[in-house]
C-alpha cells in the first residue's frame, strides 16, 4: 500500500515565507511533471521524514493528496542545510505508472573475492549506484553484485550484469563497478617484477635515524 501525504498550495513564496513555513514544522517543495506546470507546495516535514526512513528511501514512490487529488510522486532532490542539517527544500517529480522511468539505485556487493581471501587483495568499490529504467513499481531497493569469483586484477564491468526482466541499465556498459588491486606498496613491488626491475626495500625508520645521528657525530 502506497505511502499518502498531505499537501497544501503555497500562496506566499520567497525566503521569508519558506522560514516561516519551517518554523511551524513545514517544509517547502515543488513539483514538477511532464506535462504539468511546476507547483508550489508545502508539506509536513515529519511526513518526509517518515518517507526517507523506509526501506527505499528517496526512491519511494509514494501519494500526495492535493485539493482532493491523488498524485503517485517520488523525492526527484532535497535540499539540506550544509551547517545544521536542516531540510529546507523537498524537490517533487510526478510519475505515471504505467511509463517508464530514469532512477539511480545503490550497488550492494555481496560474498568474499579469491583475490582477497586467498591472494591479499583489496576491493576497489569503484560505482556505487546506477542509473536504470523501467516501469515505476519495478524499481530495486539495490543491484546485487557477486564478487565471489574475482582474483587480483579482475574486476567487473557493467556490462557482466545479467540482465534483469523489465529493467535497462542506462550507464555505459564499459563502467567498471569493482575491480580487486593490491595494496600499494605491493603492488609497486609486482610491476617491477614483470619489468625486470630490481625495487629495494625502504629502509625502516629507526635504522634511518641511528644513521642519521651517527653523521652528525
Amino acid at each position: 500500500m502506497s505511502l499518502i501525504i498531505k499537501a497544501e498550495e503555497r500562496k506566499e513564496l520567497g525566503k521569508n515565507a519558506c522560514y516561516r513555513l519551517r518554523r511551524k514544522g513545514l517544509v517547502p517543495a515543488i513539483l514538477y511533471g511532464p506535462g504539468i506546470k511546476s507547483l508550489p507546495l508545502c508539506l509536513n516535514k515529519k511526513d518526509i521524514f517518515t518517507i526517507l526512513k523506509t526501506e527505499t528511501g528517496e526512491r519511494t514512490i509514494f501519494r500526495i493528496v492535493l485539493n482532493g487529488e491523488e498524485r503517485d510522486v517520488m523525492i526527484k532532490e532535497l535540499q539540506v542545510d550544509p551547517v545544521t542539517d536542516e531540510l529546507l527544500h523537498v524537490d517533487l517529480v510526478q510519475i505515471a505508472m504505467d511509463r517508464p522511468i530514469r532512477v539511480s539505485v545503490p550497488i550492494v556487493l555481496q560474498g568474499e573475492a579469491i583475490g582477497v581471501k586467498t591472494q591479499g587483495g583489496l576491493v576497489d568499490f569503484i560505482t556505487r549506484e546506477l542509473e536504470i529504467e523501467c516501469l515505476p513499481h519495478l524499481i530495486p531497493e539495490h543491484i546485487t553484485v557477486d564478487i565471489s569469483p574475482l582474483h587480483v586484477h579482475q574486476s567487473i564491468r557493467v556490462g557482466d550484469l545479467p540482465s534483469m526482466e523489465g529493467i535497462r541499465i542506462v550507464d555505459d556498459p564499459e563502467t567498471v563497478i569493482v575491480t580487486i588491486g593490491l595494496p600499494e606498496a605491493e603492488a609497486v613491488t609486482t610491476v617491477a617484477a614483470e619489468e625486470g626491475v630490481v625495487v629495494e626495500a625502504p629502509e625502516p625508520e629507526v635504522i634511518r635515524k641511528e644513521r642519521a645521528k651517527k653523521e652528525e657525530e
